[in-house]
């Protein structure tokens, strides 16, 4: 008994400090993908890219093809390890290797391959951008409206994924569950909530991608991130008329319970 206690508390604070771990990595990702450009425009530090330097110069430029040979092989890293883990042969036999700390570890592995995609990131300076807002008013008005949405996409993201079970996304409840002893998680949900979730663990394509091309100025490093993301995402977002079908009606039960409340309210 005491054992199982201490197992279960072990669990328990794995599980807590990979909560930890992907927040914090979900915190610098946003700082990666959101802040850097933007900023950049708003100081007027416009270093992201030299348009003084031709096109045909800058693809002839070895260091610049190995900057995006090489964002382009960081990039494949996180594809490929969000992806084998989440191939059904390899998820079955992590599911019985792993047993309640499998959606632990597939998180824990997915922000440690973010951690080494931003960490290691080349930019591409010494390259024209594809565009850049420069001209006055729009080059302060563009990246303010960039910010403004970028903050907007990142909150319905964040709310998103509280709708989606946060805790069974990372891994928390499969820990709780099985340390009281109820089972799995996803079988307490509907028939539609656990097909949808086994086609769309990435509930946030749209929100994603408008954060990836809304930039004031696009360079090429940010090119090859936008491109390769955008295109995983598509291949990856299999959501069919079945599951848009329960979304719709689980909305429109969340709209009349809400004009319920109100109205009880008044």
């Amino acid at each position: 008994m005491a054992s199982g206690s201490v197992r279960g508390g072990a669990l328990c604070a794995v599980s807590l400090l990979n909560f930890a771990f992907v927040f914090v990595t979900g915190s610098d990702f946003i700082r990666f993908v959101s802040f850097r450009t933007i900023y950049h425009n708003l100081t007027g530090e416009t270093t992201l890219c030299r348009d003084s330097v031709p096109w045909s110069a800058a693809l002839r430029d070895p260091w610049v093809l190995c900057c995006l040979l090489w964002d382009g092989g960081l990039v494949a890293l996180f594809v490929l390890q969000h992806s084998v883990l989440a191939w059904n042969p390899v998820k079955r036999v992590c599911e019985r290797a792993l047993g309640a700390l499998n959606r632990t570890v597939y998180c824990c592995t997915t922000a440690l391959a973010l951690q080494v995609l931003m960490r290691c990131w080349q930019p591409v300076n010494d390259a024209p951008c594809l565009w850049s807002v420069r001209t006055a008013p729009w080059s302060i008005w563009f990246p303010l409206i960039c910010f403004s949405l970028h903050f907007v996409c990142w909150a319905l993201i964040c709310s998103i994924f509280m709708i989606f079970d946060c805790s069974e996304l990372m891994g928390i409840k499969q820990v709780y569950y099985m340390c009281f002893g109820l089972g799995d998680p996803l079988l307490d949900k509907a028939p539609g909530a656990q097909r949808l979730l086994s086609h769309l663990r990435h509930p946030v394509c749209l929100e994603l991608m408008l954060v990836l091309w809304l930039v004031p100025a696009l360079s090429l490093d940010r090119l090859v991130l936008a491109m390769a993301l955008s295109l995983y995402l598509v291949l990856g977002h299999s959501l069919d008329q079945q599951d848009l079908a329960y979304l719709c009606v689980h909305f429109r039960r969340r709209l009349v319970s809400k004009q319920d409340s109100d109205w009880k309210g008044k």
